[in-house]
């Protein structure tokens, strides 16, 4: 092993690493286009609560823009869509204020979000005439509750009617359900034809093990549904860390794309969730791999183009 003999020659190896490293970002850059990422994760636990987070776990400090800036560096973000993170439902106006603020500074790639809500609540009309006029809202995201009794049936009465009237305002819901219900998106997504849905995370399925027949299938029957696009996002978070990641992720990223087709998918990040399987940079490439058989213009749709027209973006 060669050691270094002075502080002169250790510098100069600290400078010539800095300059590889930069050069290869600029390269990174310049080989893809530009990403929009359209599920960012943000939080202050001095200012929002978050109870689902764990004591102690990867996720239990503050992620802020700066932190955000950190982890995507090099990477070509261009712009970014804030997604929810489950503040307590006394908090969630609170939340909508704070990333329409953060949108509003245009000091980083947060230009638009989509917030939390209570869709099935008597006050969600209230609730939503509060953002008359902001247009960094684009739509809400929230649990979907099913009747017990019902597995896989339509959600309550009071649920649709609340999504119905997103699409009245034109307003998307995104879609956040487990791998091995999506019959149950399918019955809302029919019951809200006029509503704009984005299907997050591929679904939610479980890739620690081969794609079920009832996820495959699931997609594919959501994929006939003409309001609905999907986000390939979020499933670097439940992989065996211990395995290669690409034969892990590809059966499952490529049967959405393939089902949706080239113009119904969309990336998110997932950020940063996605730390618990994997940083920002490690899934960036990840997705780079498996989508490196396919087209340059479908690749662009999905790291860039589809975001502007599903999330009604603006360019920057």
């Amino acid at each position: 092993m060669h050691h270094l003999t002075n502080r002169r020659e250790f510098s100069a190896v600290v400078i010539g690493t800095m300059a590889s490293l930069a050069h290869r970002n600029q390269t990174n850059s310049a080989e893809y286009s530009p990403i929009i990422d359209t599920h960012q994760h943000l939080w202050d636990l001095t200012n929002l609560r978050l109870r689902w987070i764990g004591t102690g776990s990867v996720l239990d400090r503050n992620f802020l823009p700066s932190d955000f800036a950190e982890a995507t560096a090099g990477l070509g973000i261009a712009q970014a869509v804030y997604m929810e993170v489950a503040v307590v439902p006394e908090d969630q106006t609170k939340e909508a204020k704070w990333v329409s603020d953060l949108c509003a500074s245009k000091s980083g790639p947060t230009r638009s979000a989509i917030i939390s809500g209570q869709p099935d609540s008597a006050d969600f009309s209230a609730y939503l005439d509060q953002f008359k006029g902001n247009t960094y809202i684009k739509g809400l995201r929230c649990g979907v509750q099913t009747e017990p009794a019902k597995p896989g049936k339509v959600v309550s009465e009071g649920f649709i009617k609340g999504i119905r009237e997103l699409g009245q305002r034109n307003l998307s819901f995104d879609l956040n359900m487990g791998g091995e219900d999506l019959e149950t998106g399918l019955a809302l997504v029919k019951a809200c034809p006029e509503t704009r849905f984005i299907m997050d995370h591929c679904g939610n399925p479980d890739v620690r093990k081969p794609p079920s027949a009832k996820w495959l299938a699931g997609i594919r029957d959501l994929a006939t549904m003409p309001n609905i696009s999907a986000k390939i996002s979020g499933i670097i978070a439940r992989v065996h860390k211990e395995k290669p990641l690409v034969p892990q992720l590809s059966p499952f990223v490529n049967h959405v794309w393939d089902s949706f087709g080239p113009d119904r998918v969309v990336f998110g990040g997932d950020w940063p969730v996605c730390l618990n399987g994997g940083t920002y940079a490690q899934w960036v490439s990840t997705l780079r791999e498996i989508a490196a058989k396919r087209s340059n213009t479908d690749q662009q749709k999905l790291f860039h183009d589809n975001a502007l027209r599903v999330y009604r973006l603006d360019k920057v």
